[in-house]
């Protein structure tokens, strides 16, 4: 295996991250595409799928343990030329999503209505919230079976039918979205219901294509009924190196929530600012984190190679071209905020909250760069713990504080915005020193494999 370059490494995180990135763009698309109909509704529908859409990083929690395990472990199964035990992963894989995405959809429906009512306290907000669950659930159901096997493809290196299936999936919403929202053709809108059925109908459609590529044309991987009944000892490394990258999702899930619970006295329209904020950073940041999904496989295989010198080298890629594009995204939501916001939200008094909100969450950009750089990295060493801890320490020194200022009272909202850029940067700085420590204890022994 020849060496490569700094520049060759870089170059094929870009052909990896390419198609990735169109993906997510288009993602990014039905991101706007879903809040500019929603805004139409008004503030309390905004604020109530804002509410209610945080609930669904509960659910990418459990996709994230699903896909980073098996990514890392089929990645590092192609890096020994290993097929079987790729195939065998993925099929385990694909049971586990079968299992926990029932499982999702069942406790979904059970508990919707008591989340909403512990972080909101107006009932518009909370009944738009709830309809909106309702509808989703069975979509965010769906998301096990389509990651279980888009991280199998990406694991294998292959990522352009995953592309095709997200862009099907993200035509199919942007069309149903306006029919089913607003009513267009059919006079009947639906409003934050039509919002949920849209999603979960274009997702329906995304786990059917893909699922036809695996049947017709997928040969390195593939279902086979043998390799399907559990086997614990699979299972157990697939949760063991994804659960960390889950609770990641949950530790989001719960800092978001401590937040609409501490602003919520400032009304509707604070909450649903920051609920169309956060989207709208969803979206501009997922070019981003298009290179950091295409470090870990690379990362993965040459690990899996015991080629330490190109898991340094990646890293380096990646941070660089990771921060070059936060860097860039910080500069135009500080410098567009008006804009941005004022494209999703009619209301003054939302724009206004959101105004403030993206001025100040865009000093986030760069560390949050970072800390995606670092968690690719870890997940590419099947060692997803230091991100795990690194979230956790964000966690406490952002919640620590707000719940004290909530108990003083009498506070101004861009306080707890101070708070989240402090504790972010915190997150990096940690995150860094942690992937320092992975380098010095698993980069040598895998060299002296090499050797």
């Amino acid at each position: 295996m020849k060496d490569l370059t700094e520049g060759a490494i870089t170059r094929h995180i870009l052909t990896m991250a390419a198609p990735i990135a169109i993906g997510m763009i288009f993602q990014a698309l039905y991101f706007l595409i879903d809040l500019y109909f929603i805004g139409e509704l008004g503030a309390h529908a905004l604020a109530g799928v804002g509410v209610a859409g945080n609930a669904a990083f509960l659910v990418m929690a459990l996709t994230q343990v699903l896909g980073v395990g098996t990514v890392a472990l089929i990645s590092q199964a192609v890096g020994r030329k290993d097929r079987a035990e790729a195939n065998l992963i993925f099929n385990q894989s694909l049971m586990l999503a079968l299992l926990v995405g029932l499982a999702v959809l069942l406790i979904g429906y059970a508990a919707a209505h008591a989340y909403m009512v512990s972080v909101s306290s107006d009932s518009a907000t909370i009944a738009a919230g709830r309809t909106y669950l309702h509808w989703y659930m069975p979509g965010l159901a769906l998301q096990f079976a389509l990651v279980s096997m888009g991280s199998a493809l990406r694991g294998t290196g292959i990522v352009q039918p995953t592309l095709v299936v997200q862009l099907l999936s993200v035509i199919i919403n942007a069309i149903l979205a306006p029919v089913l929202i607003a009513g267009w053709l059919t006079g009947h809108p639906l409003g934050v219901a039509g919002a949920g059925l849209a999603s979960t109908l274009s997702l329906a459609a995304a786990v059917a294509a893909l699922w036809f590529y695996f049947h017709r044309l997928e040969h390195y991987v593939g279902l086979e009924r043998r390799l399907l009944a559990p086997r614990w000892r699979e299972w157990g490394r697939i949760l063991a190196i994804g659960l960390p990258a889950g609770g990641e999702y949950a530790l989001m899930f719960l800092f978001s929530a401590v937040i609409y619970w501490a602003i919520r006295d400032f009304g509707t329209a604070a909450q649903a600012a920051f609920g169309a904020g956060s989207r709208l950073v969803q979206g501009l940041i997922l070019p981003a984190m298009a290179v950091a999904f295409a470090a870990g496989p690379i990362i993965g295989q040459n690990f899996g190679a015991g080629r330490a010198d190109r898991v340094r080298s990646c890293f380096g890629s990646a941070l660089f071209l990771i921060s070059a594009l936060m860097v860039a995204v910080a500069g135009g939501v500080y410098w567009q905020a008006g804009s941005l916001i004022g494209y999703f939200a009619k209301d003054g008094v939302v724009v206004r909250y959101g105004v403030q909100f993206l001025q100040l969450i865009s000093w986030n950009f760069i560390a949050q760069g970072v800390i995606f750089t670092c968690s690719s990295i870890f997940q590419g060493l099947g060692d997803t713990r230091p991100a795990l801890l690194s979230s956790t320490v964000r966690l406490l020194a952002f919640v620590a504080p707000v719940m004290w200022l909530v108990a003083q009272g009498g506070f101004a909202i861009e306080q707890v915005w101070h708070f989240s850029i402090g504790s972010t940067f915190i997150q990096a700085l940690v995150s860094l020193l942690l992937l320092r420590r992975q380098f010095s204890q698993r980069l040598r022994p895998a060299a002296a494999f090499a050797r």
